[in-house]
């Protein structure tokens, strides 16, 4: 064993010397395979912002999410275009108007359709209501006969103002209570003193008409878009985004009109994804470049060694770059942060072996003499330290965690790769550019004595040590797992804000189980089950379109029609009305509804107040009167043909189904979909789990967002606790290999582990989580912190008696430093994920910082007499 490690200190100090003496051809083959290694990069760069792939499509909950996936396709890769308009009818208008212009683009969308609207619900809505319920909205209906008859003979202001006259004179008649209208009439004086006010306005005539009790989701209205991918961009759906803005745009579909549209699902989500992650990034890319080269400069002291290893290290993750695109095809969003690894850790070799060199450096002249003895001295240490940090990684490879495995396949192979640049192409650049001797030593002679208190008073230090870990065991029960994907998204962009608003109506909750039944019958047997469940609220299948009791719904619904249908089809409509004519209607009415006033509170303020508005519209400029009519008229019309529509309900079975509804919910091949909805405080992850569990107990087969998460954290940390096992297997067997003793092997892991423990306890004494991206911290703690350890054992075991005040530690140190800088940047990204993985990257780094400097040495005691070749006795 001993021959075998003077072999590879005799190997990497032999190819050192190579190099220096044939240094500009090493760095002519260095500048060709960069060159290649770039242009590589540059063709096949990719990133999958898809973050459903980061998990193996091998598992079995993976299947049967792909298998509904592919039964029904068009509900996969979708824009959910979110529509809120100040009322109903301008949500509708809105969504209507923005469908049809969409619909005129084909080139950019494969299908545009509106789930909650359509000419099957738009005629037979009323039969979902109860039938309690279809009795008093036709009772309001009829209530409402003579403003209706008015309005559709004339939907003008002209028009308006008549149908309030008459409701007035009904009322003065004793024909009319007021009451029954004194809601939207009071609703319509709002509306008309916010628009003398230039304000935005609200009024719904379906409140007026129907008797319609306004909740949020009435004034939503959504638009499903499966748009055509452009698979070679970063942002596949970007170009269909950007041409749903711009039909929005055109449309006048803003704030300032009454209306909001954002844009949400599989697709805005995707993309904002990638531009949260990309967001800032230059930026923090700069001030990490900075801070490296500022750390590099307090290290080294020298610009020609700063160039070396900056070109060394540029050198290797053009490398790292290409051959990670070359084992992956496309990085993910968890893979790509190998680079912020590379250069984090990567560095490292490079300090390690330029602050060696200085050192060897001190007092000789013979530059090639002092490379070669620091390739002879820091080699075994590095080359243990890439092996040992490569393992650590490469332990993610088995696991079904696909987006960290790829990014443990890319970042153990770029370890490999920055060693092998370190005693090669560095050398090879130090040699050419020939930096000045060293007029000091290298290191840090004024913690000699520091070394020397620790050395007398070993003991109480390693007692006290143990015993504050000990005490912040308990801590460790309060250490949580934080399982919702969302948390790791920006909640700032539009995408992720329109869907946590969505998940506050139960309505539109994203939270409801789906399970994939052989045909339709089976299905609503199922659901039927399911029903009786305590865990579940509701479910559908396609036979939940068919309306209970439609024959009295549709009874009461005929004789409304009876009565209102000649005078919603007037033989004539009314010519526009001049202004002059709205003007004196308005008028007209103002004094009406005054003259009504009386005595009585419950009529006389609201109708004084209702005609100082209509006075105050005929008062004002055209201008109001032109912007009264488009913010009332408009969606008056649209709301006499809706209620034209619905008088005209029909029967509806499964057969009578509108195809593309039937779609929806049964595949082409028959196979039906049944979704489960949750009972209980849905924003409650206990919830959420107690109502996966019940409905797979009955239904195995189901999938949905409450089974996904819970699933994906199971395989998540399952993932993470079998790669920390082998990580620890692996390095402990190449420690063994290497330095052949069981005690010297605890003596590099045990403040490893140490560093682990107390990494947690901090986590929960900072309030910090765990979670689908941070997680990685954990095992990449073993890999990266056990090169700082391997550093030391391996002096101590060198006979090393300071090791604080020694060279090494000043390149531990700083070595620390810049993977410090490198994780920072993580730390301070835009994207809560990507942020998370660099503050416990960053804290777990400092941890096993202080382990490795302050712990270990007092840990280790003494060193034993070492060989001549600085192997064991």
């Amino acid at each position: 064993m001993r021959l075998r490690t003077d072999l590879l200190e005799t190997i990497i100090a032999s190819t050192t010397r190579a190099c220096c003496r044939f240094a500009w051809l090493v760095l002519l083959t260095a500048i060709i395979g960069t060159a290649g290694a770039i242009d590589y990069g540059r063709r096949h760069f990719a990133i999958d912002t898809d973050t459903s792939q980061l998990i193996s499509a091998a598992l079995p909950w993976r299947q049967r999410e792909l298998q509904l996936d592919a039964a029904f396709p068009q509900r996969t890769d979708t824009i959910v275009i979110v529509v809120d308009g100040l009322t109903p009818d301008l949500a509708d208008v809105s969504a209507r108007a923005l469908a049809e212009e969409l619909g005129k683009m084909p080139q950019l969308f494969q299908a545009v359709r509106r789930p909650d609207a359509g000419l099957f619900f738009e005629q037979n809505g009323l039969l979902f209501l109860s039938l309690e319920e279809v009795g008093q909205a036709t009772e309001q209906m009829i209530r409402a006969q003579p403003l209706l008859g008015t309005l559709a003979a004339d939907p003008s202001l002209r028009g308006l103002a008549s149908a309030l006259n008459y409701l007035a004179l009904g009322v003065k008649a004793g024909q009319v209570k007021f009451e029954d209208f004194g809601q939207p009439l009071a609703r319509l004086a709002d509306a008309l003193e916010a628009l003398a006010a230039n304000q935005k306005i609200a009024f719904s005539w379906g409140e007026l008409m129907l008797g319609e009790a306004l909740e949020r989701r009435d004034l939503r209205r959504f638009i499903h878009v499966k748009p055509v991918l452009d698979y070679g961009s970063l942002e596949p759906g970007a170009q269909a985004s950007s041409a749903i803005r711009n039909a929005v745009r055109a449309l006048h579909l803003d704030p300032a009109n009454g209306v909001t549209v954002r844009l949400t699902g599989p697709v805005p989500l995707a993309d904002e994804e990638f531009s949260t992650v990309a967001d800032g990034a230059l930026i923090n890319s700069a001030l990490t470049l900075a801070a490296l080269l500022l750390i590099l400069w307090l290290a080294l002291r020298s610009a020609r060694i700063i160039i070396a290893v900056m070109v060394s290290l540029c050198i290797g993750l053009a490398i790292t770059t290409a051959a990670g695109l070359a084992m992956v095809g496309a990085f993910n969003l968890i893979s790509v942060a190998f680079a912020v690894l590379f250069v984090g850790i990567g560095v490292d070799f490079g300090i390690q072996f330029a602050v060696r060199y200085r050192h060897e450096r001190y007092g000789s002249d013979d530059l090639p003499a002092a490379l070669v003895l620091a390739a002879k001295r820091a080699g075994k240490p590095l080359a243990l330290a890439a092996a040992a940090t490569a393992a650590g990684f490469w332990a993610f490879l088995p696991t079904d965690y696909r987006g960290v495995s790829e990014l443990g396949l890319i970042a153990g192979a770029g370890m490999l790769i920055a060693f092998v640049l370190s005693i090669t192409v560095l050398p090879a650049l130090l040699t050419v550019l020939k930096p000045p001797g060293e007029a000091a030593p290298v290191g840090y002679r004024a913690l000699a004595p520091v070394d020397r208190f620790v050395a007398r008073h070993r003991r109480i230090i390693l007692a006290l040590s143990a015993i504050m870990v000990s005490a912040g065991l308990p801590l460790l029960k309060d250490l949580r797992f934080d399982f919702n994907p969302l948390n790791l998204r920006s909640p700032k962009v539009e995408s992720v804000a329109t869907l946590l608003d969505l998940m506050q109506d139960p309505a539109t909750a994203l939270d409801t189980i789906e399970i994939l039944s052989p045909s339709l019958t089976a299905a609503h047997e199922l659901a039927q089950r399911l029903e009786h469940l305590a865990q579940v609220s509701r479910t559908m299948t396609l036979h939940s379109f068919v309306p209970e009791a439609q024959a009295e719904k549709l009874a009461t619904i005929a004789d409304a029609a009876a009565l209102l249908s000649p005078t919603l089809a007037p033989r004539q409509t009314k010519p526009p009305p001049t202004d002059a004519e709205a003007i004196e209607a308005l008028r007209t009415t103002a004094a009406a509804l005054t003259e009504i006033a009386g005595d009585d509170p419950a009529v006389a303020a609201p109708s004084r107040r209702l005609a100082q508005a209509l006075a105050a519209l005929a008062d004002g400029e055209p201008v109001i009167r032109v912007r009264a009519y488009n913010a009332l008229i408009v969606g008056l019309k649209h709301r006499l043909q809706q209620i034209r529509l619905l008088l005209q309900a029909q029967p509806v079975s499964i057969d009578s189904l509108p195809s593309e509804l039937v779609r929806d919910w049964v595949s082409d091949d028959g196979r039906a979909r049944i979704e489960v909805a949750a009972s209980g405080d849905r924003n409650d992850n206990q919830t959420l789990q107690r109502f996966a569990s019940a409905v797979l107990a009955v239904a195995p087969e189901a999938t949905g967002t409450p089974i996904l998460i819970q699933a994906s954290a199971d395989t998540v940390v399952g993932a993470f606790v079998r790669a920390a096992a082998l990580a620890l297997v692996s390095i402990t067997v190449i420690l063994l290999v290497v330095l052949r003793r069981v005690g010297d092997v605890l003596l590099t892991l045990v403040p490893l582990l140490l560093a682990s423990v107390v990494t947690l306890e901090l986590m929960v004494l900072l309030g910090l989580s765990l979670n689908f991206a941070n997680i990685i911290a954990l095992p990449l703690l073993l890999g990266v912190g056990v090169a700082f350890k391997i550093y030391y054992v391996l002096a101590w075991r060198g006979g090393e008696t300071s090791l604080l005040a020694s060279s090494l530690t000043r390149a531990v140190l700083f070595s620390a430093l810049t993977t410090a800088a490198a994780f920072a940047s993580l730390w301070f990204s835009n994207h809560p994920g990507t942020s998370s993985m660099g503050k416990l990257l960053t804290l777990s780094l400092i941890t096993t910082l202080v382990a490795a400097v302050l712990f270990q040495p007092i840990l280790m005691g003494p060193p034993r007499q070492p060989t001549p070749s600085g192997g064991e006795p």
